[in-house]
């Protein structure tokens, strides 16, 4: 009879020291958010290298009692290269390594479509700060509109880190949609004689352009805009891996094993921020409409402008390649010659699209740079 009992005050303490004690309804909601997530990224293939790892930290976040914020090991130093601003940076120098600057400076005009995309950042913000958000919220609430992961999560820890988990999954899940919310509002701007806009070839850049472009980037925003120096510097150090011909070896790493390593480490960590108490609130169902409104307005920003450099230049710009303004390389610069092509097949805007595309890596940036010179 003793034994019965002592295996019984042992099966009570086990059962005590589980999660399943202390497991609630919120969590169980939250682990079927993190299903869906996952079958998103699997099933239906929405950047499933981001969304796939931002579903599994989300189900993670979501056992209780697992001390992964409070004792050393794995997840807390996950947590830590996020909070410190250690991955995005990381992230900025592979993406750098992959981009391709040729199209910008070769029609430098396309700049301008870049910044005009960012107009759906300052709408969201204002709406934002309409529902009650403070300007610290909007700011991070709005840079969703730039379709840029890490710029998000970097402008959201430093500006309102509570709300990481939802900005997160929204700017990740808009990203994911381009192709589906931008022809809509791309053809609702545009007239069919526009977007058959047939553009003149690119001139080809020279190596000393391609490198002295990186350089001053990186010196002029990061001395106007201290802030975001570890954005950009890693961005352009990326580049000069690229344009520079003798560190493929370097370019190849940030690329590939790096930027797929980091990759991990910040998507499973922002995904470990979506526990039930931070994710299940009204604000959550906000931030995701407002990320709408703002990439949606981004969108609209960039093709207006589109139209308005068409009418400077005599019918020579096609306003399609403003869409690609926001910075969801190169997913929305694809989208531009889909969209063209089905308005006159043949017709071939990738390479013209890329301008304002990668533009838009910069003035996602720019913006964040300047909310958090404002209100940091």
């Amino acid at each position: 009879m003793e034994f019965f009992n002592a295996f019984a005050v042992s099966l009570q303490s086990v059962w005590s020291d589980s999660g399943f004690a202390a497991f609630t309804v919120g969590n169980g909601i939250m682990i079927v958010v993190g299903l869906i997530l996952l079958y998103l990224a699997i099933v239906k293939e929405f950047e499933p290298l981001l969304l796939a790892p931002i579903a599994f930290g989300c189900i993670l976040a979501n056992f209780p009692k697992t001390g992964f914020m409070e004792d050393p090991g794995v997840m807390q130093a996950i947590h830590y290269g996020i909070a410190n601003e250690i991955f995005p940076p990381l992230i900025f120098l592979g993406i750098g390594a992959m981009t391709d600057f040729g199209p910008l400076l070769a029609n430098p005009s396309t700049l301008l479509l870049g910044a005009a995309a960012q107009v759906g950042v300052f709408v969201s913000l204002a709406g934002a700060m309409l529902l009650g958000f403070n300007v610290q919220e909007a700011a991070a609430i709005g840079i969703i509109g730039g379709a840029d992961g890490p710029t998000a999560i970097y402008l959201t820890i430093k500006l309102a880190p509570h709300l990481l988990g939802a900005i997160a999954v929204a700017a990740y899940s808009y990203m994911s949609l381009v192709p589906l919310i931008q022809p809509p509002v791309m053809r609702l701007l545009t007239t069919k004689k526009e977007r058959e806009t047939v553009m003149e070839q690119l001139r080809p850049v020279s190596k000393f352009e391609r490198l002295v472009f990186p350089l001053v980037t990186a010196i002029v925003v990061s001395l106007l805009l201290p802030p975001i120096a570890s954005l950009m510097g890693m961005l352009m150090l990326g580049n000069i891996f690229r344009e520079s011909g003798v560190t493929d070896r370097l370019s190849d790493t940030a690329q590939n094993s790096l930027c797929n390593i980091v990759t991990i480490f910040l998507a499973t960590g922002t995904g470990m921020t979506m526990s039930a108490e931070n994710f299940l609130t009204l604000s959550t169902i906000e931030i995701i409409i407002l990320g709408l409104i703002a990439f949606i307005g981004g969108t609209a920003g960039g093709v207006i402008f589109g139209k308005l450099q068409y009418k400077l230049s005599g019918g020579k710009v096609n306003p399609l390649i403003g869409s690609a303004g926001v910075s969801a390389v190169p997913m929305a610069a694809r989208v531009s010659q889909v969209v063209g092509q089905k308005a006159k097949p043949g017709n071939y805007l990738l390479m013209h699209a890329m301008g304002p595309n990668v533009a838009g890596v910069i003035g996602t940036a720019v913006a964040a740079g300047t909310m958090l010179a404002m209100l940091k």
